[in-house]
């Protein structure tokens, strides 16, 4: 028995955890690491320091659900016919997802032994034949579409930037409400998709209410996964939908950046230093359970960053989200 534990023991250390954390829409340049000295992204910046800062870090689409696809099969997504983005309904259709003869990382650490988890964004399908469940994820707490509001209506608790296609009335230009809680652009000339229609927050098939901003709600997620599957090889993707719109920023995230006039940005500093602080709660629970010397962890973003929606910066890369140029396929990438 003593030795029969023992075998097990090795037979772990030698798998060790994956953890891919994934960010949405985040430039090349908003990484303090990136040289970025307006943002402090400090616990981002260690995984570079701890480990390797890949310069020429490039995804297979310069969008999110075809990105995702590549990096979940590592395979370039037109080889099986997924260069699509789909958006609002789009993601409901029959046949709109993920292959189910593709295989997938997931799929393929399970049989290797390791316990998969996703939390976060999908976007790989929101019809029942293309959920997470059904391509090798043990578990699943997010949301499949392209999208999501990080706190439900009324908002409470937050900042909101919305585009728009006219402002109320007619007019174009900027909208601020009373209170300055809520801020309507017609910079795009486009209006938000409506990111919930259909499109719940939900834990394995059941829907549920989450009233924790949604990027805290993904981290205490990730944090909880990690503490019940300590003592066996585990794969966890934290798919944080930050800082793809809505454009959201906690209450205590925009005091912290009241020196930045442009409240645009303000809301993006808000959502991107959120962010950082729950990387930095994933990688202090690694610490704690001792589990950091035995787990590789990534770091990247699905795609360039728009930077004329989100302020989200590729500098010093050409364009960005959707473009083939540089900024749109090269990204912030690291590992330890």
């Amino acid at each position: 028995m003593a030795l029969g534990q023992a075998h097990a023991v090795d037979n772990n250390l030698a798998k060790p955890n994956i953890v891919i954390l994934l960010a949405d829409d985040l430039g090349y340049g908003e990484l303090g690491c990136q040289g970025n000295t307006e943002i402090p992204t400090p616990h981002i910046d260690s995984i570079a320091a701890n480990g390797v800062r890949f310069t020429n870090g490039y995804v297979t689409a310069p969008f999110c659900s075809a990105s995702r696809a590549g990096l979940i099969t590592g395979r370039y997504q037109t080889r099986f016919g997924y260069e699509f983005n789909p958006i609002g309904h789009h993601n409901e259709l029959p046949g709109v997802g993920l292959p189910k003869n593709e295989e997938t990382l997931s799929e393929r650490l399970r049989q290797a032994g390791y316990v998969s988890g996703l939390i976060g964004k999908w976007h790989l399908g929101g019809h029942a034949e293309f959920h997470p469940l059904r391509h090798g994820f043990d578990e699943f707490f997010g949301f499949t579409h392209e999208g999501h509001y990080f706190v439900p209506p009324p908002w409470d608790g937050v900042t909101t930037w919305l585009r728009r296609g006219v402002l109320p009335g007619g007019s174009k230009g900027r909208f601020t409400s009373a209170d300055g809680r809520v801020i309507y652009s017609t910079h795009m000339n486009g209006t938000e998709p409506a990111y919930d229609a259909n499109n719940p927050i939900v834990r394995a098939g059941q829907p549920l209410v989450e009233k924790a901003y949604l990027t805290d709600a993904f981290t205490r997620e990730a944090v909880n996964f990690i503490g019940r599957n300590k003592d066996k090889p585990f794969f966890l993707m934290l798919a944080y939908n930050a800082v793809h719109s809505p454009m959201q920023g906690a209450d205590a995230y925009m005091k912290k950046f009241a020196h930045i006039q442009d409240i645009h940005r303000r809301i993006f500093a808000a959502m991107l230093t959120n962010m950082d602080d729950g990387v930095g709660a994933v990688l202090a629970k690694l610490r704690r359970e001792e589990l950091e010397q035995n787990t590789l962890i990534f770091f990247l973003s699905d795609n360039g960053g728009p930077t004329r929606e989100l302020t989200s910066s590729n500098k010093p890369l050409r364009d960005g989200k959707g473009s083939v140029f540089e900024g749109g396929l090269r990204v912030p990438f690291m590992a330890q």
